[in-house]
């Protein structure tokens, strides 16, 4: 078993609405706040998405600056994780499949990590997902992908690599065959999408069967596979993650009213499987982390 477990709280992230749970952290002060309201009940890593007042998700560099100089300068530890995943989305227009429709936001992938860049976590995301989400398709290109890893790596921070299913992670080891991913990698391995990877047992361990040798890895169900695939992960040496991002509900048909309640329930869960939760310090040690400076303004 992972001994400690890392485990990562995604407390907002850019698919959850205010209309489905008025608990969400919207505000850069409400997303910092819920963060380290999260490392006091247990997580060691914070993974930042960010949104305008309105519940909108953003890029603004603004936002996520914000949210990370609140957490930076709290008294608790805190690994923080600032996500690439805006930017990624196409929308086919009903008439001409190949004209966007409104709601679309692919963009160049340099534009997806100039807050990385400037901010230098220790940790963000890295989606190798191209799939069918939602109402929208999610491209992630081998060669966007190659400029983001080398952009990312760069700054000095560790991509926390994101795969949804089986072929995400043969395109993995191809960058690492290649030179353009450094090993050994953090993957997260997210189950439960509709048209990824389905949320069972046998998913989960076949997918962590193809991950790169000697990679540190974690799983996590969105919606109601959140704790069962917990439980798995565990079961299977990962790291865990729970948060707003992926689920609402603290039970089945009870909304959680924190991101706060959800790291609690997993703190848990783990504790009564017989592990114990890593400390900020313990996952940076594990995932070979290094606080840094950002760069100037």
């Amino acid at each position: 078993m992972a001994d400690p477990t890392i485990l990562t709280c995604a407390v907002t992230g850019n698919i959850t609405t205010l209309e489905q749970t008025p608990y969400l952290p919207v505000t850069p002060e409400q997303i910092a706040k819920a963060g380290l309201e999260a490392i006091r009940a247990g997580a060691a890593i914070i993974h930042v998405h960010v949104r305008h007042s309105d519940g909108r998700p953003s890029m603004e560099l603004k936002h996520y600056r914000e949210v990370v100089e609140r957490l930076r300068a709290a008294e608790e530890d805190v690994v923080i994780n600032l996500t690439t995943g805006p930017g990624q989305r196409f929308i086919p227009s009903i008439d001409n499949p190949s004209v966007a429709a409104p709601g679309t936001t692919l963009i160049r992938p340099e534009p997806r990590v100039t807050h990385v860049e400037a901010l230098r976590p220790e940790l963000c995301s890295l989606d190798f997902n191209t799939m069918y989400s939602g109402s929208s398709v999610v491209i992630n290109t081998p060669a966007n992908l190659a400029i983001m890893a080398e952009r990312i790596q760069a700054a000095g921070v560790r991509p926390e690599i994101e795969v949804f299913d089986s072929g995400d992670i043969q395109l993995v080891n191809d960058m690492v065959r290649q030179g353009k991913l450094d090993t050994p990698m953090f993957c997260q391995i997210v189950l439960g999408v509709r048209y990824g990877a389905i949320a069972t047992p046998e998913t989960l361990a076949y997918l962590k069967s193809l991950l790169p040798s000697g990679s540190n890895w974690g799983g996590c169900g969105v919606g109601r596979w959140e704790f069962p695939m917990l439980a798995q992960a565990w079961l299977l040496g990962g790291h865990v993650r729970v948060g707003l991002e992926d689920n609402i509900f603290l039970e089945k048909g009870v909304l959680a009213q924190s991101n706060t309640q959800l790291v609690e329930k997993a703190v848990r869960i783990v504790r009564e499987l017989g592990g114990k939760v890593a400390t900020p310090g313990e996952a940076r040690e594990i995932l070979g982390l290094k606080k840094q400076a950002p760069r100037p303004e």
